[in-house]
Formats: C-alpha cells, structure tokens, sequence
C-alpha cells in the first residue's frame, strides 16, 4: 500500500467513546486534585494569616500535595499489573472524597497537610493509570492526539485553578471549594464505571516492600533538604538560629541520595522489580526523563511565583493575581491537543524543540523586566510561556516512550510521571527558598522594603527558570540527534 493511502487509512481509525469516556473520568481526578492545589497556592497569604504560618511553612501545603503524588507514583506499574483498572480507579475516587472532607473540617493546619496527602495518594493512582489507559487502548495514528486530550484534561485545572481560589476568597469561604469537589468526583466515579474496560489481563505481581520504602524515603528526603536548606538559608540571612535547619537539610540529603540508590540497586536484582529501571538505560529515554523531570519545575512552579509576587510586591488582590495565570494557562491547556495532532503529522523533533524554545522567551523576559514589571506584564509575558511550553510539553512523555517496548510501558509511564510530580514539588519548594531567602530581614508584609525584596527575589527566581528551561531544552535536542544518528 502507497504510503499516502497508508497514512489515509490510518485516519479513518476511530476512537471508541467508551475510551474517550474512561479518560475524562480518570483524568477528571487529576484534574481535580491539580485545581485544589493551585487554588490553595493563591491563598497562601490569607492561609498564612488564618493559621499563623510563615511562607516556607505555608508552601507545604503544594509541596506536601505534589510529594505525595510523586511517591506513589512508582507503585503504578505494579497496580496496573497486579489490579483491574475499575478496582484502581475507584480506590482513587475514596482518597479524593476523603481527603476533600478533611479538608472541609480541618481548623489547624496539620491536618490541612494529613487531607494534602490522602488527596495526593489519590492523584498519583489516577494520573498514571489515565496515561495507561491511553497507551494501551488507543489506535495507533491517535496516539499523539488522545494524549493531548490527556494534558487538557489535567491543565485545565492550572489554568483555572488560581482564578477559582481568588474569586471564592471574595465571596465565599476558602472551605466551599472542598464542599463542591465531592459531587463532582461521584459523578467521574459514575462514568468511570461505565467506560473503564480491562484490555490485558491481570498477573501475579510483588510488591517489594524494600523498593517501595527506598523510594518513598529518597523523594521525601531530596525535598525536605531543599526545604529545610532553603529555612536554614533564609534564618542565617536574617540573623536567626540556622542550625537545626542545616542539620536537618543535610541528614535529608544523605537519607535520600542513599535510598535512591538502594532503591536502584534492589531493582536491580530483583525479580518481580517495582520499576524496571532497564530502560533508562538507552540515552534517549533517559534524556526526554531529564527534560520531564527539570520542565516541570518552572511549568508548575510558576503559579506560586507570579501569584505570591504580584500580591507581595505589586499589591494586588488574591483575584487579580489568580487572574494573571489564566490566559496564559488556559489558552496553553485548550492547545496541549494541537501538539499532540502535531507530533501525530510531523513527529517528534520540530512540534517539541521550536515551541519549547519560544516558551523560555517567557522567563527571559520577566526576569529583563523583574524590577519594572506590572500585572499585565506579568499576565502577557506567562501567555507566551504557557501557550508555547504546553504545545511542546504535552509531545516529550509520548517522544521518550515510542522507542520503549511495549510490555515496558507502564514501567516508563510511571518513571515519567514520578518525574513529573517530584520536579512540581521541588520547584514550589525550590522558588519559595529563593522568595523567603530575599524577603529575610526585609520587614513586615505590606511595607515598601517588603516589596522591593520581593521584586528582588522574583528576578532571582525568573533568572533560575531561564536556566531550568535551557537544560531541558538541550537535553531534548540532544536526545533527537542520538536517535537521528541512529536511524
């Protein structure tokens, strides 16, 4: 057959609506775990009030959320194995309605952090198992587009989610968020239910509790002692006690850096492995997880940063600031399936490495304009990098996998999106250290000097993104030329 007539016939492949179904459902999880969280990140500065917290504490409320979902996710490969997908996807559907009633009835803020785990549980069970789904049951030539219509269903909530937290503080409590998020999770449980259908069947899989427990400890530790590094920071330029902060910083960093790799050197031996980490040893993959894995710290970390820095240091209302993300992230959100029908017509390397590199024009720019910036520039300057990054972004798991054999794909799936989820964490906790670390000394929110220190700290921030966004960048192009010298 001509290639032309080929390329037809695979066009005419349909995508059952039963498929189309089970991703909404699974995906609405998600979906909805990612609107609590940045709705909570344009509240902090009414949070830190409410519960007497500081803004290094504050921000565990994202940090705590994002951790707990990268530490499940590497269980996902093993639950796909060993569970039916509607067993899988209703214990997501209990953690999200659990977590969202404790949300509604806690007064003290460890609890807010014991509800951000549950829901984060529940967010890293979904999340993988939606990718799956699509991995696994869409037609070949719908590959790209089905996984854009996975990114839409999950960045949507980014782009919405800071405008829906600015808007209830003016006219509802914060709490009624949580109040409407237990309908709407029952009813992505019903469709769940109905479209969910089991393609492979189940096996016996172990769950080496060596493996799980290894890594849970390396991602705990690697951001708690960015966390605590960044305190310890910020208290020593104040003139504080920085101490305990330190000693807890480096304990973490040696507790993490050798669990990670007890946890690769059990895989290794293993024999029913929780990650089969084989794959990364072909440099291609490993360079798209790398990209994954540094992306996501400016993609997710920049909600914090222009919402807390246009409150801080501008002045404006929790309403306006959630507003500034959201042309920016919605418009990025509606586009993620252009990418993916992009990258189904042209493949991978041009619908990846040109809109990637127009989106760091985003950072670029606010880090020239840091000390003069205004809202709408803030506003104009994230819609050239929300647009462009999701155009590309939505590409780099589907580019990294398609050389991946097919029984290794969940594996992949879940290192992908483990990497995904630990580089959100890390960039909240990141970007949070470098604003705390300028604000330190500078005076009591509201005043000029407090101001001025936070403009400091966002160009800080926005000259580390550009950076981010560079080795992303190179590593993604240095994966193309690998597999181009191949071929």
């Amino acid at each position: 057959m001509p290639e032309t007539e080929q390329m037809r016939a695979l066009d005419t492949e349909k995508i059952p609506l039963k498929l189309i179904g089970a991703i909404v459902a699974v995906g609405s999880l998600a979906f909805i775990g990612i609107l609590t969280e940045t709705v909570m990140t344009v509240l902090f500065p009414s949070l830190m009030r409410e519960f007497h917290v500081d803004t290094a504490t504050v921000q565990w409320i994202t940090t705590i959320y994002l951790l707990s979902v990268a530490a499940t996710m590497p269980i996902s490969s093993f639950l796909k194995r060993r569970f039916p997908l509607k067993a899988i996807f209703l214990a997501a559907v209990a953690l999200a309605v659990i977590g969202s009633l404790i949300m509604i009835v806690a007064h003290v803020f460890p609890l807010l952090i014991v509800a951000r785990i549950i829901q984060g549980i529940g967010s890293g069970i979904a999340t993988p198992l939606m990718i799956n789904i699509i991995l696994e049951q869409s037609p070949r030539s719908k590959i790209g587009r089905l996984m854009g219509v996975g990114s839409l269903v999950i960045t949507v909530a980014p782009a919405i989610g800071p405008t829906v937290g600015g808007a209830v503080t003016a006219i509802l409590p914060w709490r009624a968020i949580f109040v409407a998020v237990v309908p709407l999770v029952l009813i992505a449980a019903f469709i769940g239910m109905k479209c969910i259908e089991q393609k492979i069947p189940t096996e016996a899989a172990f769950l080496d509790p060596i493996q799980l427990g290894s890594i849970i400890l390396a991602l705990v530790g690697l951001v708690l002692a960015l966390n605590q590094g960044g305190v310890a920071i910020s208290a020593a330029v104040s003139g504080q006690a920085a101490a305990k902060s330190g000693v807890i910083a480096i304990v973490s960093l040696i507790i993490g850096l050798g669990s990670l790799l007890l946890f690769a050197l059990s895989s290794k031996k293993a024999f029913s492995p929780l990650l089969r980490l084989g794959i990364l040893r072909d440099p291609v993959v490993l360079l798209h997880v790398i990209a994954y894995l540094v992306l996501p710290l400016v993609a997710i970390g920049y909600g914090y940063v222009i919402t807390n820095v246009s409150q801080l240091s501008l002045g404006v209302s929790a309403f306006v600031a959630g507003s500034l993300v959201l042309p920016g992230a919605l418009i990025g959100a509606v586009c993620a399936p252009v990418g993916g029908w992009l990258y189904d017509r042209f493949g991978a390397v041009k619908p990846i490495l040109i809109p990637i590199g127009i989106a760091i024009a985003g950072p670029v720019l606010m880090l020239i304009f840091s000390m003069h910036l205004t809202a709408a520039m803030l506003c104009g300057f994230y819609f050239i990098f929300g647009f462009f990054y999701a155009v590309g972004a939505a590409n780099i798991m589907t580019s990294g996998l398609s050389g991946v054999p097919h029984e290794f794909r969940p594996d992949g799936n879940a290192i992908f999106n483990t990497c995904l989820q630990f580089g959100g964490a890390a960039g909240t906790a990141l970007f949070s250290t470098i604003l705390a670390v300028a604000q330190a000394g500078a005076g009591e929110e509201g005043t000029s000097r407090f101001a001025h220190a936070t403009a400091v700290g966002g160009a800080w921030t926005f000259a580390t993104m550009t950076v981010i966004c560079l080795i992303g960048w190179g590593c993604l192009a240095a994966a193309f030329r690998i597999r181009a010298t191949r071929r």
